[in-house]
């Protein structure tokens, strides 16, 4: 018998270890409107060298402090940035951990969460903006590749971040 495996092609127990482990890590050490527009920007960069067609969205609290959609989004990546940013407000967690979770509970999100699949979305790409000391404040969403890549993009992002704030640069 064969052990499923998740989204990112891990065994679904590894891939949510992998996914708490990036959330552990990535706390960031504060989270300002310059924060913000740094983490933004570096996030439109790297999306545009690599021709990636997303849309991103940064938010602290209800307010949304970053919006960009790049040429091949549409308004379809809104909405599921929209869904996507609901589910780490409720569970204080990526979204992309939130659907692993449930997979290795031998279920879906849209299957047991009870919550409505219009707008809520555990699939990857949004993830949990926490500070040291507080916790988490916002999200950062990114919506248009495939999931797994979704959720890259921005755990890179938010590692670059935090290596810029530890070298003295941000």
């Amino acid at each position: 018998m064969s052990t499923p495996t998740g989204s990112a092609g891990l065994p679904e127990a590894d891939e949510v270890g992998v996914l708490e482990a990036q959330e552990a890590r990535l706390v960031l050490p504060r989270f300002t409107y310059e924060d913000a527009w740094a983490l933004g920007t570096l996030l439109v960069g790297m999306a545009r060298e690599r021709r990636a067609p997303v849309a991103i969205d940064i938010r602290r609290g209800a307010q949304q402090l970053f919006h960009c959609a790049l040429p091949g989004s549409s308004a379809d990546n809104d909405a599921w940035i929209d869904r996507k940013r609901r589910v780490v407000e409720r569970y204080g967690a990526s979204s992309f951990l939130v659907g692993a979770r449930f997979r290795a509970k031998g279920t879906t999100f849209e299957a047991s969460s009870r919550l409505d699949p219009d707008r809520y979305a555990a699939h990857g790409g949004s993830f949990p903006v926490a500070v040291e000391g507080t916790g988490v404040i916002g999200s950062v969403t990114v919506s248009g590749l495939p999931q797994a890549e979704d959720h890259a993009l921005v755990v890179e992002a938010l590692e670059r971040l935090l290596s810029s704030y530890a070298s003295g640069d941000g």
